[in-house]
């Protein structure tokens, strides 16, 4: 497997509880693929808990320990897994805590030929959704009005950054111009989290993004 791991700052955001609910999913997922991510995250919690140790402690109200306690109850975010690479699915555990284990049991939609997605609510304001790509098919030529993750889960593709399979994420902004193609003879899906409209970039692209509002 190609390794494309998460970047330094993401997984320290991640470590340190502050991404939202569904960038936190695609890095939860990511970590149950990528060994490599995972031990950068546990020396990120690591070093977080040699500072805590260090930092003066400071008197608590009254009551304190009960609100914090209602804070954790109530939060959504995907927890660490620390699940071998491959545990027999083709969904990680992270995420088939949201869509459940059968990938086909899904409500798939056509987004063109060849191209399926099948969306699920999350939190965090970002849009999440799986999507399945034939092998030898381009998604339309695109760019980004914000950020996009995409995780690979199952096959492979390409585009002008390099090549991507299972496990490998790809963190793409307004900066990257590109089109994934699904390769390797077999279908490549993928966790895909976006927090603002993509751009079409493509010939007749440009003519269309007046008109749409996809993620």
């Amino acid at each position: 497997m190609t390794e494309k791991t998460a970047p330094d700052e993401l997984l320290l955001a991640y470590a340190s509880g502050s991404l939202d609910e569904s960038m936190s999913l695609v890095v939860a997922t990511h970590l149950t693929l990528s060994p490599q991510s995972r031990a950068r995250v546990c020396d990120f919690e690591a070093l977080g808990g040699a500072l805590i140790e260090e930092i003066e402690p400071a008197a608590l109200s009254g009551g304190a320990l009960d609100a914090v306690m209602a804070r954790l109850d109530g939060e959504d975010h995907p927890p660490v897994h620390s699940e071998p690479p491959r545990d027999g699915h083709v969904l990680p555990a992270p995420l088939r805590d949201y869509v459940g284990p059968d990938v086909d049991a899904l409500r798939w939609k056509k987004v063109i030929r060849g191209v399926q997605e099948a969306e699920f609510p999350i939190g965090g304001g970002g849009r999440a959704r799986l999507m399945r790509i034939e092998s030898g098919v381009a998604v339309p030529k695109h760019s980004h009005r914000g950020t996009e993750a995409t995780l690979v889960l199952e096959g492979a593709y390409r585009d002008a950054t390099g090549y991507y399979d299972r496990g490998a994420l790809q963190m793409a902004d307004a900066s990257l111009d590109h089109q994934p193609e699904a390769t390797g003879g077999e279908t490549c899906l993928c966790l895909v989290v976006t927090d603002a409209p993509i751009r079409l970039t493509g010939r007749f692209g440009r003519l269309l993004n007046p008109l749409i509002k996809y993620q």
